[in-house]
């Protein structure tokens, strides 16, 4: 298995730390409004990584956090008139069930930032004696950026770099710092926000830290994978390694990984742009099902771009899935295959190896989902084309077994909803009413054949069409 290293900028062999387990950090959304398309992006690719892992028989550490406490949540506070925590409570929430929408499983752990604050004070006191980090005159602990000579490892940005870039940065105490690229463990507390008790003053953590320590309490000091978007890069990803490798003294974690950005329309999403949508205005149009096979139509390291044609391509490419594998559950099979399918069959199995092989040897290359996915549709192909009432139990069985196997790990669904199957059945019912008074007597026939695939059985009455499930 080959991993993309931010890193070292090239695909690496996989080797864990420790035999056939994974310790895998992702940071989380902060929780001040309900989670957008971007944030869906990295839950949806790095949940597929860790189904992948566990295919594979990988016992999966799997950590991501939420953060409950940030600029963003006291504004939303403020402007509600409750405590920030109020604010955070209830988006967790949300983002629980939008997750649960997009079938990302709950990790091994959510820690939020709140309940880890004694962490955070241990690790930046051991910063501060061994000389990486200092105590500025209000109060505000910054990291000596100077003191790591590693900085700037994960980005690939030098110092010079980086101190032309934060010239134009401006933020609480900066001018206690020893130097611009000097960034924040803890600041003061300001009037009506919350606040913890700490050696330097009454404030709250900076951002980064937060990873850092909710990492090394959950996972570890040494972790395998760290993971998230790429706006994460910098400076968020290069701060946790200066702050873990110099309090820890070990390299923090082995292999980085980043999704690409996502666009709306080939244009970069923002709420200026009016191009901003959440995860929940998805799903009053789409199931999030859809979703989650859109985000994976593509390599999770590519610029990914959003819109109502790529949405409905994916709708319909779930579709095809979904009534495979329907068609195969409804086919009763023989208990041997006849003389004539004996040849066919042997045929099918054969083909069917290669393409779990397909499918294995594309996530094992970056996981490259968007191929994963053409293996799949492969497999669906030859379900439809080989699979039939005469095929044998065993071989519709494998058929059946290999599709749903590799579709959970995409973390597609196969069984439909009920009551989304009623919908669809009523949709096409309705096509096939339409088709018949246009005298187009061929479409509607095909309708009433894909219904019957469906298990649907048609009934004209006088009353109207009827129709039962068999």
């Amino acid at each position: 298995m080959k991993i993309f290293n931010t890193l070292s900028r090239r695909k690496e062999e996989f080797a864990p730390l420790e035999p056939g387990e994974v310790k895998m950090y992702v940071c989380g959304p902060t929780v001040y409004n309900f989670i957008h398309i971007g944030n869906a992006r990295p839950m949806i690719i790095f949940d597929t990584v860790r189904r992948y892992f566990e295919y594979k028989g990988y016992k999966v550490n799997y950590v991501t956090n939420f953060t409950d406490v940030d600029d963003k949540i006291i504004k939303k506070a403020i402007e509600e008139g409750v405590d920030a925590d109020t604010v955070s409570k209830r988006y967790i929430e949300e983002c629980k069930k939008d997750m649960e929408g997009m079938n990302v499983r709950p990790a091994t752990k959510h820690p939020l930032a709140t309940q880890e604050i004694d962490g955070m004070l241990e690790m930046i006191q051991t910063l501060i004696d061994k000389g990486h980090a200092y105590v500025a005159r209000d109060g505000t602990v910054y990291f000596r950026v100077k003191s790591f000579p590693g900085y700037g490892k994960l980005s690939h940005k030098n110092l010079e770099e980086l101190q032309s870039g934060f010239r134009e940065i401006k933020v609480t105490g900066e001018e206690g710092k020893e130097d611009p690229n000097d960034f924040v463990l803890w600041k003061p507390k300001k009037e009506g926000e919350p606040f913890w008790e700490s050696p330097w003053c009454e404030g709250r953590p900076g951002w980064h830290i937060e990873c850092s320590v909710m990492a090394k309490r959950y996972l570890g000091e040494q972790i395998d994978i760290h993971a998230g978007g790429e706006d994460l890069i910098f400076p968020h990803h290069e701060n946790e390694i200066a702050q873990s490798e110099a309090a820890n003294e070990k390299p923090f974690a082995t292999y980085w990984m980043h999704n690409g950005f996502l666009n709306i329309d080939n244009k970069k999403m923002s709420k200026s742009a009016g191009n901003f949508f959440t995860v929940r205005e998805i799903s009053e149009k789409y199931d999030l099902q859809v979703l989650r096979f859109f985000m994976l139509s593509a390599h999770y390291r590519s610029p990914f771009n959003f819109s109502d044609e790529l949405m409905e391509a994916s709708k319909n490419g779930l579709e095809r899935i979904l009534t495979a594998v329907e068609r195969l559950d409804g086919l009763k099979g023989k208990e041997g295959p006849g003389v004539g399918l004996l040849q066919e069959e042997t045929k099918g199995a054969a083909l069917l190896k290669r393409l779990v092989e397909k499918f294995e040897a594309a996530m094992e290359d970056d996981f490259n989902t968007a191929d994963a996915v053409s293996a799949l549709f492969e497999m669906v192909k030859l379900a439809n084309t080989t699979a039939t009432e005469s095929s044998s139990k065993a071989y519709i069985s494998r058929l059946t077994q290999e599709i749903k196997n590799l579709s959970n790990v995409l973390g597609i669904i196969t069984e439909r909803k009920t009551q989304d199957l009623d919908q669809e059945v009523e949709e096409l019912i309705e096509k096939r009413r339409q088709a018949r008074m246009a005298k187009d007597f061929a479409l509607a026939d095909e309708i009433r054949g894909r219904l019957l695939a469906m298990g649907i059985v048609l009934e004209d009455t006088r009353e109207g069409v009827k129709w039962k499930r068999v």
